[in-house]
């Protein structure tokens, strides 16, 4: 059986020194994608440096609030 491409983008966190990492991955790459949104859409951010800055920082903060969101489902609504 063959993976499909969905399947292989973490692979390379998927080993026993790396599982500590799938979260700060996550947030950098959270952060970059912001970045990258505030850079090219500037009426949403500021303008200049401020655009992706704010996107960055906006990033990061929907990161968390996924990361939380996870945790919460797993451990479920009354508590872990």
């Amino acid at each position: 059986m063959t993976r499909s491409s969905g399947q292989r983008s973490a692979t390379f966190l998927d080993g026993e020194g790396t599982e500590n990492l799938v979260v700060p991955a996550q947030l950098v790459a959270m952060a970059a994608f912001g970045a990258l949104v505030g850079r090219l859409l500037p009426a949403l951010a500021g303008p200049d440096r401020r655009g992706p800055v704010v996107g960055a920082l906006v990033g990061v903060a929907m990161g968390l609030v996924g990361i939380g969101v996870f945790f919460w489902l797993i451990s479920g609504a009354d508590g872990a």
